[in-house]
């Protein structure tokens, strides 16, 4: 009998591996996992170093004082248009007044006339639009005596001006009101990039302070090296200039032995020495108080406020910012600066200080500090003028 064929399906021949495939899953797991959490959390940027947070800082500090400027410009702008504004509310109230009173006469003719038979009622003039119109409709003008009819020009005058007045109070008050939007933008400029200083410097460990520190220390120490240099070299100056004068005098002494007839005293009382000299003593005077954005004094000032005050304790009136400060008064170069002129700095001129000689000046430095004397050379100088 032959044999059946076997219906069993014969053994492969490739081996199994079960292992593999679910090795290769892992891995395929492992990869979009690892994908997904590079999405979603970036590697963190890295930490700046201490000499870059200084500049950060320093460059924050500087935009604030430029913001500070922009700050003063519109609050000076926008205490300008109030006064404005307050002037002509009063004015349009006095005027408004003078309508009344002269309304009011115009009502008594009207009520005279009306009384006589005249006219027809006076209510019809009094809230009339127009009382010229009134009179010329009623053929009243021909009747009225000069009197009268002055004070019917007299308040269409008076109407036409107020008219007037109130299109010029709108005006006033919207240019207000751009004014004030622009105050508060460079407020909130201001106060920005002082939080964004803040925020750098209150990250800083123990150790990056201490080192910050000791940045502060070398860059002030070379300033005041500086400073030192430009001090020898007016003190050298001045000793040249006064042996000059001696032997001027030795001189005048040999070409005239008769005694010199004595020139009347000056009393030097506008020469520039004389206003520096009440400008530094008002400075000096002020040496401890706070720096405050936007301040004038008395108990605190920003850069522009001191040097504002200041000279106008000479007599000396300068405009409210750095930037029209720089333009009052002469050029002077750094080595001819003279006790009393103003030095500035940066490109932008968003910082001012009172030189006092010897490299030195007086001036509100930043937010935090007070005022103090400092050399020159500690931040980049743009320009000085001699403001009388």
């Amino acid at each position: 009998m032959p044999a059946l064929a076997s219906h069993r399906k014969p053994r492969s021949t490739r081996p199994h591996s079960p292992a593999v495939g679910v090795t290769t899953a892992a891995l395929a797991s492992v990869t979009l996992l690892s994908t997904q959490s590079a999405e979603a959390a970036p590697a963190a940027p890295p930490k700046p170093t201490v000499e870059e947070v200084q500049k950060k800082v320093d460059d924050l500090y500087r935009q604030a004082g430029t913001a500070t400027q922009e700050y003063n410009r519109a609050k000076e702008s926008t205490d300008k248009q109030r006064r404005k504004v307050q002037t002509m509310l009063d004015e349009a109230a006095e005027r408004t007044e003078s309508i009344n009173e002269t309304r009011r006469a115009l009502g008594a003719y009207a009520a005279a006339q009306y009384r006589t038979g005249a006219v027809s009622p006076t209510a019809a003039l009094i809230f009339a639009d127009s009382p010229q119109a009134y009179f010329d409709q009623t053929q009243l003008m021909n009747r009225m005596t000069a009197r009268q009819r002055g004070a019917v020009a007299e308040y269409e005058g008076e109407r036409a001006a107020a008219a007037k007045q109130r299109a010029e109070a709108t005006k006033s008050l919207a240019t207000l009101t751009e004014s004030q939007k622009a105050l508060q933008k460079s407020k909130k400029a201001v106060q920005d990039k002082l939080a964004e200083a803040r925020g750098l410097l209150s990250r800083l460990t123990a150790e990056e302070k201490a080192r910050l520190a000791e940045l502060e220390r070398k860059r002030a120490a070379e300033a005041r090296r500086k400073a030192e240099e430009q001090a020898r070299a007016e003190a050298a100056e001045a000793e040249r200039l006064r042996q000059e004068q001696a032997a001027r005098e030795r001189q005048q002494e040999t070409q005239q032995p008769t005694t010199p007839t004595p020139e009347p005293p000056t009393s030097g009382g506008d020469t520039y020495a004389a206003k520096a000299a009440k400008v530094l003593d008002f400075a000096r005077a002020q040496i401890g108080k706070p720096y405050v954005w936007g301040a004038t004094g008395p108990s605190s000032y920003d850069c522009s406020g001191l040097t504002q005050a200041a000279w106008k304790a000479a007599g000396v009136d300068l405009p409210r910012t750095t930037w029209d400060q720089v333009k009052v008064g002469t050029r002077v170069a750094t080595g001819d600066l003279l006790p009393g002129d103003l030095v500035f700095f940066y490109d932008d001129i968003s910082h001012v200080g009172i030189y006092i000689g010897g490299g030195k000046m007086i001036h509100a430095p930043k937010p935090g500090a007070f005022v103090r004397e400092e050399s020159i050379y500690y931040m980049p100088i743009y320009g000085s003028v001699r403001p009388a």
